[in-house]
Formats: C-alpha cells, structure tokens, sequence
C-alpha cells in the first residue's frame, strides 16, 4: 500500500517523465557505478573497507573460496580414498560456512555431499578403507 507521500512522490516522477526531463541524462544507458559496500550493513561497512585495503577478505568469502576451490579439485579426482576425504571436507566447509552466517536457516547451503558420502559408505563394493583420522 502506497502512502500519501509516496503516492506525491510517484507522481511527480511520472510527471517528469512525460515532460521528459530525464531525457539525455549524464550517464543514460551506461551501468550504475554502485559502491561495492552497497550490500553490507552500514556499521560493517568500514570494517571491511580496511579489510579490502589491506588485501584481506571477510571469513564468509574465504571460506566461500575455498569451497569452490573444493570443489574443483573434487571434479578431477579419480581417486575413490581421496574423494571420500575432499567430500568430508566440503561439507565440513559448507557447515563452517552456515555457522558464521546471521540470518534465517532457509538461506543456509545445503550439505550436497552428504547423500554422497553416505550412499559411499552404505555401499559394499565402493568400501572406502578406513583412513587417518582428520
């Protein structure tokens, strides 16, 4: 529902528009050029200016990375022993990753190698031997 002020407002934009005074504006039809903090809560938004400058990333990220580094290196493995271990590994990053986050559980990533892992290890004939402890 649209207040008395936006509704003002909303109009007056239309207005403009049919006058065309947002014709040939600077910048028509190139990108926005957005501040790349947009997106981070405002009382972060210095934390990780400093961070970026110092060539740091957030924990989120780097744990992103790695994630998809993970990943990556799962995909060209053949090897039935070390891909049990990178897929350990993977859904330990993804719940590292879920913990850190703030907000609500639906946007939390899904385990995706859990079912993996587990169909590995209910199945006979893929038996993984059992490996140093991590």
């Amino acid at each position: 529902m649209i207040t008395g002020f936006e509704k003002i407002v909303e109009e007056r934009i239309r207005q403009a528009q049919k006058n065309g005074e947002f014709d040939n504006l600077a910048g028509a039809g190139k990108p926005l050029a957005l501040d790349d903090t947009c997106g981070i809560q405002e009382d972060l938004r210095l934390a990780y200016k400093m961070l970026k400058n110092a060539g740091c990333l957030p924990p989120e990220i780097e744990i992103k990375n790695e994630i998809r580094s993970t990943e990556a290196l799962f995909e060209q493995m053949t090897d039935e022993k070390l891909k049990y271990k990178t897929l350990k590994k993977l859904n330990y990053l993804i719940l590292k990753l879920n913990t850190h986050r703030k907000g609500a559980i639906k946007f939390e990533i899904p385990q995706k190698y859990e079912a993996r892992v587990a169909d590995c290890l209910s199945s006979e004939k893929n038996s993984i031997p059992d490996t140093e402890k991590d």
